[in-house]
């Protein structure tokens, strides 16, 4: 066993126009202040991190490297989750993502698709030259409007729709396995790979690729109401990154798990800050301690209530609490005795 790395925060909510949220250096400061030991970088804006110049520059991610470490910060991985989003997406939805793409690939679903895999190429590269070992992205989804089976599914729909998905992704997944990264799928709602059925879907679709692995966020499985402990025992061995985000369910008379169109405050399944929702994080931060897991713990804000800045600074101190110091002896062992074979046969009344 080891002990999970962290606190580390994810910085695409805190991300702004103002100071210190305007700048690497500003943000690493804020970010430092408060506790945090790593930073899940966005590789969404320029401004704040250049992933086309970091995949072609060495020196531009040591020049990075530099600024996050001079306030005693590491890199725990690059996010694309909006360029993921973009490998694939269904018509029905072209007009409300063209908005995650540059003005130039707008309107042109093909070129955006092209420009996204190119982003994520460029991730696999950027991740090598910053020393990383994960990556975080969203799989895109083609299936998604069919979610609900009426009216039914024509046969062979949904393979179909994951093939095409993973004939997508091959080429970006060789380009992580080249340089030996690991791509981390956060299981998503509005994303094919949203629970553990379709994650296996995605695999088997991908030839079990080794680098199709799992961001796992309990927040999304609880809101599914999947049961996000068993999720650990059935998906370790793939869970490669870990998002810390608090939500609750609340059985309604009037809504259910669709939410019923509701804005976030009214819907039975919310988002909330750490410590504020329904999720057992001492038993997942116990499972994933079991299981060997050795990334980062990663703060992911996303409350409907609370101001991000107090679930920042809360959370710092809700993940401390959780990292655990796993135990290098058995809690029996001032009982144990030395091995002695013959003493075995004769407990098990081997010997004559």
């Amino acid at each position: 066993m080891r002990k999970i790395k962290g606190p580390a925060i994810f910085l695409a909510q805190f991300l702004g126009e103002q100071p210190p949220f305007n700048t690497l250096a500003g943000i690493c400061r804020w970010a430092s202040k408060l506790g945090y030991q790593g930073i899940q970088l966005p590789t969404s804006d320029n401004k704040i991190f250049d992933l086309e110049r970091a995949a072609a520059s060495q020196d531009y991610c040591d020049e990075i490297l530099q600024t996050v470490r001079e306030f005693g910060l590491e890199i725990t991985e690059l996010s694309t989750h909006l360029q993921g989003q973009l490998v694939a997406v269904h018509p029905a939805y072209d007009k409300m993502f063209d908005g995650f793409a540059p003005k130039a690939y707008r309107n042109n679903p093909a070129a955006r698709t092209d420009w996204a895999t190119q982003q994520l190429k460029y991730a696999a590269k950027a991740s090598a030259r910053l020393g990383l070992t994960t990556h975080a992205t969203f799989s895109g989804a083609l299936l998604w409007p069919t979610l609900y089976p009426w009216p039914q599914r024509p046969p062979g729909l949904v393979e179909q729709g994951f093939s095409e998905l993973a004939k997508r992704w091959l080429p970006i997944l060789d380009a992580f396995d080249q340089v030996g990264v690991d791509v981390c799928y956060e299981l998503h709602p509005g994303e094919d790979l949203h629970d553990g059925v379709t994650f296996e879907r995605f695999l088997a679709a991908s030839n079990h690729h080794p680098r199709v692995n799992i961001l796992y966020d309990p927040s999304h499985l609880l809101l599914q109401q999947l049961d996000y402990l068993a999720f650990i025992d059935i998906y370790h061995n793939r869970i490669k990154a870990f998002h810390v985000k608090d939500a609750e369910f609340n059985p309604s008379g009037r809504a259910g798990v669709y939410g019923g169109y509701l804005p976030w405050q009214e819907r039975p399944g919310r988002f909330r800050s750490l410590g504020d929702g329904q999720i057992n994080f001492k038993a997942i931060f116990s499972k994933l301690t079991q299981y060997g897991f050795n990334g980062w713990a990663v703060l992911e804000w996303e409350c409907c209530i609370k101001h991000s800045e107090d679930g920042a600074r809360e959370g710092v101190e809700f993940i401390q609490e959780h990292l655990i110091n796993p135990t290098q002896t058995a809690f029996d062992d001032f009982a144990a005795i030395e091995n002695d074979k013959d003493l075995n046969k004769s407990l098990l009344g081997l010997l004559p």
